[in-house]
């Protein structure tokens, strides 16, 4: 794939959607960080519910250890390895209350220092809650990213560093965002909806479907 191409899709996506974000609710740093870690195998709708019961609670570090890990898990039952993510979760606010001032920090070094917090769930949080041009691959976007050819790679590492180097600038802060939502609804797993796709002319996929 050429760079024109790739400018192409990524125009193509804006003109479509220009102001793409997180399909997670939240309104602090803290609360997508929050989010953000117990979205793991869990889909975002399923997140959103437990955190509409939980955040009116309590959504600061101090507010969630003072709520205690039992209580936490109450409120988050409902979600994936619940029981891991609580503990998580807990480890996390208090590292946040002793070393951050109980603040989100802006670095990535900070942040993959935090429990249950690696690569991916800091670039989201550096690129949603902080602005900064950062790519996080997940499943979605690994698989877009080397089905179209925008970036081919053979672990999520490897495809982050080409969309670093091939997304044009002008398209970085949100191609994160298309790319998932791309993969979510159209280029999806089993069998992608080829047919409505609206890069599909520009994608080198070359089993196409006429969904």
């Amino acid at each position: 794939m050429n760079a024109q191409k790739r400018f192409d899709i990524f125009s193509r996506l804006q003109a479509e959607n220009p102001h793409p974000t997180t399909e997670l609710n939240w309104s602090t740093p803290f609360e997508l960080l929050t989010a953000v870690l117990l979205s793991a195998q869990a889909t975002d709708v399923g997140v959103n519910k437990a955190m509409a019961k939980l955040f009116p609670v309590a959504n600061t570090p101090e507010a969630i250890l003072a709520l205690g890990l039992e209580d936490l898990k109450e409120h988050i039952k409902t979600i994936g390895l619940f029981n891991t993510k609580a503990q998580n979760l807990m480890k996390t606010c208090q590292m946040l209350v002793e070393r951050h001032q109980g603040e989100v920090p802006k670095s990535r070094e900070a942040l993959e220092a935090l429990p249950g917090v690696g690569r991916k769930t800091a670039n989201v949080i550096l690129n949603t809650a902080f602005g900064e041009p950062t790519i996080a691959v997940d499943t979605h976007i690994f698989r877009v990213s080397n089905r179209t050819g925008i970036a081919k790679g053979k672990n999520v590492l490897e495809v982050e560093q080409k969309l670093e180097r091939h997304v044009p600038r002008a398209f970085k802060q949100d191609a994160h965002h298309w790319l998932i939502l791309h993969g979510r609804y159209t280029c999806i797993a089993r069998k992608p909806r080829c047919g409505s796709c609206l890069i599909e002319d520009l994608c080198e996929y070359k089993e196409k479907t006429e969904l």
